[in-house]
C-alpha cells in the first residue's frame, strides 16, 4: 500500500473545520463554512502538489479537481438562503449582488473544469485562474480575517 501525506492532511483538516465550526449556531451557515472548507482543503492539495511540499500524484489531483467542481457547483444553493452567524465571514453583499456572486461562483466552476492534472507542469499552470476566482470573490464578498 502506497502512503502519501495527503490523505493525512485531509483527515486532519477535516478535523480542524469541525472544531473551528463548533459554536456556529445557524446549521445553514455551518453547511456554507464545512463547503468552503472542502474547497480551501482540496485547494490545499492540488496547492501542496504544485509547490511541491506533498508529491505529484495525477490521480489524488484528479480526485480533488472533482471535488472542486462539485463545490464550485454547490456554492449558489449553498448561499440562496441569507442566513446570519456571528462566526460567518459572509458580507451582506452576496445577497444584494446575487448575480454577480453566482457568476463568480460560475467563473469558479469554469477556471476548476479547465485544470490539467495529467502532469505537475499541467497542474501548475491550471492554478492562476482557479486562485483568481477564489480571490475574485473573497475579496467582494468575505469578511477580512
Amino acid at each position: 500500500m502506497k502512503f502519501t501525506a495527503l490523505p493525512l492532511a485531509i483527515v486532519f483538516g477535516l478535523a480542524t473545520a469541525a472544531a473551528a465550526h463548533d459554536g456556529v449556531s445557524d446549521p445553514t451557515v455551518k453547511a456554507r463554512m464545512m463547503l468552503m472548507e472542502e474547497i480551501r482543503l482540496n485547494m490545499g492539495a492540488i496547492g501542496g502538489m504544485a509547490k511541491g511540499k506533498i508529491p505529484f500524484d495525477a490521480a489524488q489531483a484528479e480526485r480533488a479537481k472533482a471535488k472542486l467542481s462539485a463545490a464550485a457547483a454547490s456554492i449558489p444553493a449553498a448561499f440562496e438562503v441569507q442566513a446570519e452567524d456571528p462566526k460567518s465571514e459572509a458580507l451582506p453583499a452576496i445577497w444584494s449582488n446575487w448575480d454577480d456572486f453566482t457568476a463568480k461562483s460560475v467563473a469558479m466552476e469554469t477556471a476548476v473544469s479547465g485544470l490539467d492534472t495529467s502532469s505537475l507542469d499541467n497542474l501548475r499552470a491550471g492554478l492562476g485562474p482557479i486562485g483568481r476566482s477564489c480571490g475574485g470573490c473573497h475579496k467582494s464578498y468575505r469578511i477580512d480575517k
